[in-house]
């Protein structure tokens, strides 16, 4: 089987075993925050990288979705390893949760590529503005948060240790990763009845670079997405175009929620930015029918035998 019908044969499989529904912050740039969800992937582009995707989901809506995080990442080729650094900034409703976790991942030669097992270790704070909540007895008009024992009486805020690990394997045109967040499913209490608990997740991801034969100038990125709690799953297929190593254009669709466009660009000085929007395709759409994402990244490489400050621009994923 060659590699372009693995990434297919993946693609198949999956959509006919899983369901859409939302757990983590969601990103339409998913391949680009690959090092937040796997820290197997610290190093793998062999050049100091660093990333940040900026989401607002449904605008409209009063406290609707707003999700913001910054991944960087470098390779330690002396000692065949790569570390990471990222940081969450996620807004819902009258919920915020701020996650920073630091990555470390070993590299081992493989076949054509390298494949890097990884673990992140950091600390997440999940908070309630009480103020901002609403219950039903609210809408009735009377009563207040007080009434409900499962609400606290005051702001709630909460910090808890959190861990992963993951495996990211990837050739010149090919990548597959495995990972599982949220290991140890911390509990959180805000001194209510009951507590809570951030549940195990799974993720899987495999892309596919075909540069098209007849014309070198274009290539071709598919890729895939899959995240699951183990009781509700949700996938994104992906497909991209690109132009001379530098313009990209694609399409994600993300069953039973939306269809996504993506722009982008990656100048010569390594910079890139890109712009994502969602159409939304499920109930809710009928309300508010788009989100926004936007991108910005940076890659370079320093070489002690060249120039101080020299860099040169690397594969944009």
């Amino acid at each position: 089987m060659n590699k372009l019908a693995l990434v297919s044969t993946l693609i198949m499989l999956t959509i006919s075993t899983i369901v859409s529904a939302q757990q983590d912050a969601q990103f339409s740039y998913n391949m680009f925050n690959q090092l937040y969800v796997n820290p197997g992937y610290a190093g793998s582009n062999d050049a100091i990288c660093a990333t940040a995707i900026n989401r607002h989901q449904w605008m409209g809506f009063d406290g609707y979705p707003m999700s913001t995080v910054f991944n960087v990442d470098a390779p330690i080729k002396m000692i065949n390893s790569g570390v990471g650094l990222s940081v969450l900034n996620d807004r819902i409703g009258n919920e915020k949760n701020v996650t920073l976790k630091v990555a470390y991942a070993y590299k081992l030669d493989l076949g054509d590529g390298k494949l890097g097992i990884g673990l992140n270790l950091g600390l997440l704070n999940k908070s309630y503005d009480v103020e901002k909540w609403i219950t039903p007895t609210d809408l009735a008009g009377g009563g207040t948060s007080e009434s409900d024992p499962s609400i606290p009486a005051t702001n709630a805020s909460h910090m808890v240790f959190d861990m992963a690990l993951g495996a990211f394997y990837r050739t010149n045109d090919l990548y597959v990763g495995l990972s599982s967040t949220h290991l140890t499913q911390p509990k959180m209490s805000f001194d209510v009845t009951n507590s809570t608990f951030l549940k195990r997740h799974y993720y899987l991801t495999a892309g596919y670079f075909y540069q098209l034969p007849n014309n070198p100038l274009f290539e071709i990125r598919p890729s895939i997405y899959i995240k699951s709690d183990g009781s509700t799953s949700q996938f994104d297929v992906n497909a991209t175009v690109i132009y001379n190593k530098m313009i990209w254009g694609g399409v994600s669709y993300r069953p039973g929620d939306a269809i996504i466009g993506m722009l982008g660009i990656e100048l010569k000085n390594g910079i890139k930015v890109g712009y994502a929007f969602d159409v939304v395709t499920s109930k809710i759409g009928s309300y508010n029918r788009l989100s926004h994402e936007f991108m910005a990244g940076y890659c370079f490489n320093i070489s002690v035998d060249k120039k101080r400050g020299s860099y040169k621009s690397v594969r944009f994923l």
